[in-house]
């Protein structure tokens, strides 16, 4: 290491001596060097003496600087120049700006010639699109709400929308069966999740809420109330309403959600529109294509969103036959843009303590709507959520009985068993595992990942076949008895 330190050392020094050397001996060259052109050069330069560096009797060992024929020819040929474009550069006369300015007979016939029909005929070759040029690719468009938003709005979010909803409700979508997941209770609130996973596209999620001594026009605004919602969703970060409809209470709103540090925030552009059918409200959000909000790179756009939910009344659990509770019934999925696998994982861990927050806040959701009714105004996402198409239950019947009916099947977790053969789906699960345990090695010093869901995890995707639990049941009750005989 010393060795190689000396010769840094050595090579800086012998470089800044060459340099020296190089620039004294140019400084102090003998006259009989310069050529003929240069001398030639110093003759004929007329710059001021104040362009001296340095004068003949100055005791300076460097006057030669000043002398030297290289600077010399700078000088002169850059004060020679000024002095030329001086000259060129004359005063225009009056009677020549006059002549400018004149709008006589020579100005009519000089200035058509200006812009010609040349000019016009290229205009309209690019108008007609046939001036031969390369195609054209759209970079922006862009919208302002019109006389016209009451009639466009509504094709945002349509009764293909409502239907697709009223089947979800009715369980005849066709889809896949529901696996319960959860089942809590506090005192004001029961709260069930189940999911299912399609073969295409992100985990769906189903989720049933009992709100007690609640009706369902205060939860309906209770949900639709962006202004409120920060109270008790903390993901929420801002809200902003795009545009609206007042004729049937469309809105387009933009949220920002705060995901957590070693995720980028998520953007969400959301159409959405409530039907109302007697004491039922049919509520559809879904994700949609606004030109005017293109992506930014701050957050990243979630662009597959659907989150809808039916409300409407139910019985108490006090059983007391007065239907003073109500009924929310939530289909959810998006693509969040993160492995699925970790997605729902994050989902299980997370879902009660978010969910819970709810019944806190709509009690004081409530206490402010009581409060309100002595003369404030509501926000004008609650008005909005006043403003919802009527339906009849005949039209919700109908809308039911738009697919095929699913079969009726218990909802219990059906068996996951384990191909073998497919390589790509194996590879696929260990790149899973691998980034579970990265996140989780990352963030134990927090301790985010307890060790129980990384095992839980491991045993998801080990290898091992899942039974049903009441295979698993009914081995266990068979050992038992085999054991105590």
């Amino acid at each position: 290491m010393a060795l190689l330190m000396t010769i840094i050392i050595g090579l800086i020094l012998g470089w800044l001596a060459f340099v020296v050397g190089l620039l004294i001996g140019w400084a102090w060259k003998p006259r009989w060097v310069s050529s003929p052109s240069e001398e030639k050069v110093q003759s004929q330069c007329s710059a001021p003496r104040s362009f001296e560096l340095s004068s003949p009797s100055s005791p300076s060992p460097l006057k030669g600087f000043g002398s030297a024929p290289c600077f010399k020819t700078l000088v002169c040929g850059t004060w020679n120049m000024a002095l030329r474009q001086q000259k060129t550069v004359s005063p225009v006369s009056s009677s020549e700006q006059v002549h400018v300015l004149d709008g006589g007979k020579k100005t009519e016939e000089r200035l058509p010639n200006t812009v010609t029909e040349l000019d016009l005929r290229h205009l309209v070759q690019l108008v007609e699109r046939k001036d031969g040029g390369l195609a054209w690719t759209q970079m922006m468009d862009q919208f302002i709400p019109g006389k016209k938003t009451e009639e466009r709005l509504p094709n945002t979010v349509t009764e293909l929308d409502l239907r697709h909803l009223v089947q979800l409700v009715e369980r005849k979508d066709g889809g896949l069966a529901w696996t319960q997941m959860m089942d809590q209770f506090i005192p004001g609130m029961r709260y069930q999740a189940w999911l299912r996973e399609p073969k295409n596209g992100p985990t769906e999620y189903r989720s049933r809420t009992v709100f007690e001594d609640a009706t369902p026009e205060v939860v309906r605004d209770f949900f639709w109330d962006d202004e409120f919602r920060p109270t008790w969703d903390t993901m929420l970060a801002s809200s902003t309403t795009v545009e609206e409809c007042t004729s049937t209470g469309t809105m387009i709103v933009r949220w920002i959600r705060k995901f957590p540090f070693f995720c980028s925030d998520r953007e969400y552009v959301i159409g959405r529109r409530i039907w109302n059918c007697g004491k039922s409200y049919y509520c559809v959000t879904k994700g949609v294509s606004v030109p005017c909000i293109p992506p930014n790179n701050k957050q990243k756009r979630v662009d597959l969103f659907y989150s809808s939910w039916c409300i409407r009344p139910v019985e108490s659990r006090r059983e007391d036959g007065v239907t003073s509770a109500c009924e929310v019934l939530l289909f959810h999925h998006e693509d969040m843009g993160i492995p699925k696998e970790i997605a729902k994982l994050g989902v299980k861990r997370g879902m009660w303590g978010a969910v819970k927050k709810m019944e806190p806040g709509l009690r004081a959701y409530q206490e402010q709507r009581l409060s309100r009714e002595g003369g404030s105004k509501l926000s004008r996402p609650a008005f909005m959520a006043q403003i919802n198409t009527k339906i009849t239950s005949e039209h919700i019947v109908s809308l039911s009985n738009g697919a095929t009916s699913e079969a009726e099947a218990p909802e219990t977790e059906a068996p996951v068993t384990l191909d073998r053969g497919n390589g790509g789906e194996n590879l696929k699960k260990l790149l899973f595992i691998g980034g579970a345990v990265a996140i989780a090695c990352t963030l134990s010093g927090g301790g985010f990942v307890p060790p129980a869901v990384l095992l839980g995890f491991g045993k998801r995707f080990g290898g091992r076949k899942r039974e049903p639990q009441g295979t698993a049941t009914t081995t266990t009750r068979s050992q038992s008895q085999t054991s105590s005989s």
